[in-house]
């Protein structure tokens, strides 16, 4: 079960949030595959999929030319060729489709006559039977990553600034029906040519909850198989799951994840603007498992003080700022003299967590002369709120990586280049645009420990956002659900007989 509002869209091309993903990744085919329990979080791999190997790269690392393998089909038969991944690309980047993924394929060649209108297909995609090539405008190591989120889908398959819910798929299963807010059903895909699981019929999944809790108490009465909620709900003490259920035995599991919680501090407003020893001083004012307690448990999350997830490639523990207790010293040295209103205006999802946690940072922020302004949002406003208006100083900001490379945190996040889409703390620092980009040029060992050195250089002296919690995976099913992966994947749920 899933509440309508946490499926934005069905459609790979339009579809951002983790809700929709969790359904449509059951029924994706995309080139290459994160590899999962095959790769390790300091070493990732990516597995192919439907490309029968990785993709031969040019010298100059802007060519990728990708082979597709025989024997994936669609679920009406159709056989998947390289033409199921053009368009895939290229429904990205059609004129007034509001693709979150053509921060990706932007920098493809071509692609900006494509979404000017003035061109059909990008020049920088070629497709001929089994044979895909992709020419980039730049080299980008991490092109491989991106093309995670590419299904494959059928060559004819229009584009739509609405989306389209139901087509043929080339993954274990199909959406056969899709009712926006209503129900999703997923069927097996009978032709599926690739070694994911296909352990059930299909999936039935209601979209009328109406809250988080009515999608964890269906499925605690084992009404639901499994429901969508945010980490934070999972681990609601009220709800007391880890007591009843423990921890990774039969229904109620948790391992480290990827989401990171805290709050991102709007540079492009006079606070926080060309005031970096401010912005030094409110992260060492914040005391952060105070804001952990307001909101969940320990079991909800690693502190953190750091923009890269614990964990993740090219983390490196820096110890920035204190984890358990503020430096209320160091932090009023550094406040003293910038303050200038001392007034800050906060935006936050209007949830009782959220709402915790921003009084226990209104009380820190307190502390160092800042009268901050608590503003709750709707969750379904909320994210186009934080990113349009930029009436804010402080922003509740969840960030859930797209793949895993620091490209999809510290880039994104933080780069000038991304004011606009994802940077909504609107940083535009010219040596760090610079530090950033020479990052994502670089391959491999250099790759990584570039973005460790840069990751806690953003965080010591630029200070555009507060880290708070890196965010455990949590995953609750019904007692009759006999296979679970963590992260949790629809696909390879089975029943116990």
């Amino acid at each position: 079960m899933l509440r309508g509002e946490d499926v934005d869209s069905l459609d790979p091309a339009i579809a951002y949030g983790v809700g929709a993903w969790s359904l449509i990744d059951a029924t994706c085919a995309p080139l290459l595959r994160p590899a999962g329990a095959a790769g390790s979080a300091t070493d990732p791999a990516l597995v192919p999929e439907v490309a029968a190997a990785q993709p031969r790269v040019s010298a100059g690392g802007t060519v990728y030319t990708f082979t597709v393998r025989p024997g994936f089909r669609f679920s009406d038969g159709t056989p998947v060729r390289a033409s199921a991944f053009a368009r895939a690309i290229h429904r990205t980047l059609a004129p007034g489709v509001p693709s979150p993924w053509r921060t990706y394929t932007g920098d493809i060649v071509g692609a900006g006559d494509v979404i000017a209108g003035r061109a059909r297909t990008a020049r920088g995609v070629v497709a001929h039977g089994t044979t895909l090539v992709v020419r980039l405008k730049r080299p980008i190591p991490e092109f491989p990553y991106r093309t995670t989120a590419l299904c494959a889908v059928p060559p004819d398959l229009p584009a739509d600034r609405e989306g389209i819910g139901a087509f043929p798929a080339a993954g274990p299963y199909y959406v056969a029906e899709y009712r926006p807010g209503d129900t999703a059903v997923l069927r097996r895909n009978p032709f599926y040519g690739g070694r994911r699981p296909q352990h059930v019929d299909g999936f039935t999944a209601d979209l009328r909850a109406t809250s988080p809790d009515e999608v964890l108490d269906r499925v605690e009465r084992g009404e639901s198989d499994w429901g969508f909620a945010l980490p934070e709900e999972y681990f609601d003490p009220g709800r007391r799951l880890a007591a009843r259920y423990g921890v990774n035995r039969a229904r109620f599991f948790v391992t480290p994840g990827t989401t990171t919680f805290g709050f991102v501090l709007n540079t492009a407003r006079p606070l926080f603007r060309d005031n970096p020893q401010l912005r030094q001083a409110v992260n060492f004012a914040v005391d952060r498992a105070a804001i952990r307690r307001a909101s969940g448990s320990e079991l909800q999350s690693a502190l953190t003080d750091q923009y890269l997830p614990p964990g993740f490639p090219g983390f490196r523990d820096a110890r920035v700022y204190p984890l358990t207790k503020p430096d209320l010293t160091r932090a009023r040295r550094l406040a003293r003299g910038n303050t200038r209103s001392g007034k800050a205006v906060l935006f936050t999802v209007d949830s009782p967590p959220r709402l915790a946690a921003a009084q226990s940072l209104r009380r820190d922020l307190a502390k160092i002369g800042l009268d901050v302004e608590i503003v709750g949002i709707p969750r379904p406003a909320y994210f186009g709120r934080l990113g349009a208006t930029g009436a804010y100083d402080i922003g509740f900001r969840p960030w859930v990586p797209d793949y895993a490379d620091p490209f999809s945190v510290l880039n994104v996040n933080f780069d000038g280049g991304f004011v606009g889409s994802m940077n909504w703390g609107r940083f535009d620092d010219r040596v760090v645009n610079r530090a950033l980009r020479e990052a994502a040029a670089l391959r491999g060992a250099a790759r990584l420990e570039a973005y460790a050195a840069l990751d806690a250089r953003l965080a010591r002296d630029a200070a555009p956002m507060i880290a708070v919690e890196a965010l455990n995976d949590a995953t609750l099913v019904s007692g009759r659900v006999g296979c679970v992966t963590q992260p949790f994947e629809l696909a390879a749920v089975c029943l116990r007989r």
